[in-house]
Order: structure tokens, then sequence, then C-alpha cells
């Protein structure tokens, strides 16, 4: 996949939840219509009834029935479902870019430099991962939660997102979040979107572990998530039912 180019993901004018608004053309690939910045729910929506489906925090599986060469075999981790959309970002799908070589295109300099790559920390090895087909140009980070940055919209209380860059200026500096995963754009849907692929099989769900985005290798989270349902990849099939 193509890397971040020669642009900062995460210039002082990289937006929050409302700049997931442009629309792309495959499945789930529009954002949430008319999402507020984060913290800044609207009165209009504190004041519908709760979702019926609430699938924040939850893991999207990708069903064999998803031929989409994007979501394709992928985990899609939802920070955020309400009567707006619903926002998240894939888990599993690398870039061809490391966190070491992020850090160096957005000039932010480790404090501590190591002197081979082989003696590089794990975190700095990690792929950048590509989010979703939503704002490519744009980074998103989940971390477990700290301090708070200038741009973060709170998940749980153990996950946040953030799209600001000081969250990563933090991790340079060595006081950043212990747990940090970075994808280069976000997956989204516009209303009841996302319960209409569900009903149509496309999408298993499941309460997400923390522990499977932040600490498993790339290539087993996909198993892993099927896991936490109790299923082996070889029991699926395209006709199966939802979760």
């Amino acid at each position: 996949m193509d890397s971040f180019g020669a642009f900062d993901p995460f210039r002082p004018d990289s937006p929050r939840r409302e700049a997931a608004t442009a629309q792309a053309g495959s499945s789930g690939s529009s954002a949430p219509s008319g999402a507020s910045a984060a913290g800044e729910d609207s009165a209009e929506e504190e004041t519908r009834p709760p979702l019926e489906l609430d699938l924040t925090n939850h893991f999207l599986i990708a069903m064999p029935s998803m031929l989409d060469p994007v979501f394709g075999g992928t985990v899609v981790y939802l920070c955020e479902h309400n009567h707006n959309g619903a926002l998240g970002v894939v888990i599993n799908k690398p870039t061809d870019m490391t966190m070491d070589v992020l850090f160096d295109r957005i000039n932010l300099k480790l404090e501590i430099r190591p002197d081979t790559p082989d003696a590089m920390p794990e975190l700095y090895r990690r792929p950048v991962m590509f989010g979703g087909p939503v704002q490519v140009e744009r980074g998103f980070v989940l971390h477990s939660t700290s301090e708070k940055y200038s741009s973060t919209l709170q998940v749980t209380d153990d996950v946040a997102l953030t799209t600001s860059k000081d969250v990563l200026e933090a991790v340079a500096y060595g006081n950043g979040p212990e747990r940090v995963l970075v994808t280069l754009g976000c997956s989204g849907w516009s209303p009841g979107q996302l319960e209409g692929e569900i009903g149509r099989n496309g999408w298993l769900t499941v309460k997400a572990d923390p522990a499977i985005i932040f600490e498993l290798p790339v290539e087993e989270r996909f198993t892993a998530a099927l896991a936490l349902l109790g299923i082996d990849p070889v029991m699926l099939s395209g006709d199966a039912g939802r979760a």
C-alpha cells in the first residue's frame, strides 16, 4: 500500500469526527453524517432514545461474503456508533510504513535513538495500519488512556482515539501512552448503513478486547477476534448467520 507520502497526516488542521463525513464508493466507506466534534454532543442527540444496537467498543469481523477489496478479511474496531452513523478503524491491514518511519516523516525525534535498527524498541518497528477508505490522508491513533490530548474521542475507560499530533509527540518523548496503534484513514457508515450490512451477513460482531488491538501480531488479530465468539475460521461460510 502507499505510504503517507510527503504530507503530514497529523498537521494542526487534522479533523476530528466531523471531518470524516467525506464519502467514498465502497461498502462501509461513508462516514457518519453530521457527526459532532469529540465531547460536543448535540442537544438533538441527547433527546433521542438509545440505539437498539450500539456497537461502540465492538469488533466488526468481515464474513466471507464480504467481497469488498477494502474490507475483505478485516477486523474493524468501532470507536463510535450513534444516530449519526458509525466510525472505526481497521486493525489488521498493515501499510508499508513502520512507526519509526512515520515519526521521521512528521519530524518527531525519538528521545532515545538506538544505534542499530535491530535495537529499535518494538513499538517503533510496528506497521502503521490502513484504517479505512475515509480521510485516507489523515492519521488516527488508538491508544490506552493516560493524558487528554487536543483532539481525542474517549471510547472506553481504557481506549481512546486521537487525531492530533500531540499524542505521538508524547510517545516520542517517552511519556506517552504505553499502548498505541496508528492508522492512515478510518472507516465510516452513514445512519442505518452498518445495521443493513450486518443484516445481510456482512459482519460478525463481538465486544472488543484491547489486547487483540495492541498486543497481538497483525496476522493473528482476525483469528483472535473470531475466537471471542468461539469460532474457528474454517467454520465460516458466506451463508453463516449474523452474530
